[in-house]
């Protein structure tokens, strides 16, 4: 086991409380391994003047923590899930995920705003966002907004939006819950495959026993339920597939968005099985969804 542990980070304030949380993780129960953070610059961060969409969707938010890894700079990288490819690196796999935080979407208003009449504008970063809120919003319009969620914050208090979409785990998370206005349910608004779940990611071959008691088997397997659904419909950064998956009565129910190209509609579909066949249900369901509604 290395006595000394170096971890990336992405520079914006709530990548550096998702890493913190690793850290107090391995500093609490291994206290022989000192740790490290380094924070890197990705090119999504730095790109904000255009939609990910139009330079390379999420691969953009790990490029440069994938190449520090690669070169031994780093020895793990902590993610938001949700921004990770869904293709995962043979090199460099996911270790060890967390618990998962609130999984739901969010509706925030600017500062000291109370009510709202569900005209305006609305900044989503994503298309999942985009076609789900516009099903529940039909008098809104809908504006692109990228940045951290403290730079969007400011971007709405400035007067730039009139209400945003945001995910809950990240407010959370940056202490800022009374901003929220209202929670939009996981039936109004499907979320991000791995929405809420941190992903730490290392490189192959290397031990990381350490992180064996970080999170835990059932978050762990829904993910890659999730994961395997969007993957298998080629989905991510550019297109508005979305899913989610949680244990009722012990037995996984995964939902998956399906959106239909030719009509600008979307389908949510179902299915219950066992969590020990987690990724395979995901492989599953896109299968079934592709076979029922694709053109």
């Amino acid at each position: 086991m290395n006595k000394r542990v170096v971890i990336g980070s992405r520079k914006s304030r709530l990548a550096v409380i998702q890493t913190e949380k690793v850290i107090n993780h391995i500093e609490r129960n291994y206290p022989d391994i000192k740790t490290q953070m380094v924070t890197l610059e990705t090119t999504g961060d730095r790109r904000l003047d255009i939609t990910l969409e139009k330079i390379g969707g999420k691969g953009l938010f790990v490029k440069e923590l994938d190449k520090a890894l690669m070169e031994n700079k780093i020895d793990l990288a902590v993610h938001s899930l949700k921004d990770m490819p869904m293709e995962e690196n043979r090199e460099l796999p996911i270790v060890a995920f967390s618990e998962r935080e609130d999984v739901r979407d969010v509706l925030v208003l600017p500062e000291g705003v109370m009510e709202w009449t569900g005209e305006g504008v609305i900044g989503c970063s994503s298309f999942r966002r985009r076609i789900q809120g516009q099903r529940l919003f039909p008098n809104a319009k809908f504006k692109s907004v990228r940045g951290n969620v403290l730079t969007r914050l400011e971007k709405l208090n400035a007067g730039e939006y009139d209400a945003l979409i945001l995910a809950a785990a990240g407010l959370n998370r940056l202490g800022l819950e009374d901003r929220i206005y209202r929670y939009f349910s996981t039936d109004e608004v499907l979320p991000a495959a791995g929405q809420g779940i941190l992903a730490v990611q290392g490189r192959r071959g290397e031990d990381y026993s350490f992180l064996e008691d970080f999170g835990d088997r059932e978050t762990a397997c829904i993910a890659k339920s999730e994961r395997a659904f969007v993957r298998c419909l080629d989905g991510g950064c550019t297109s508005p597939v979305a899913a989610y998956g949680e244990v009722q009565d012990t037995r996984l129910v995964l939902k998956g968005l399906y959106y239909i190209e030719e009509t600008g509609d979307f389908i949510i579909g179902s299915m219950t099985g066992d969590l020990a066949e987690a990724e395979k249900m995901g492989i599953a369901l896109a299968e079934e969804m592709r076979k029922r509604y694709a053109p």
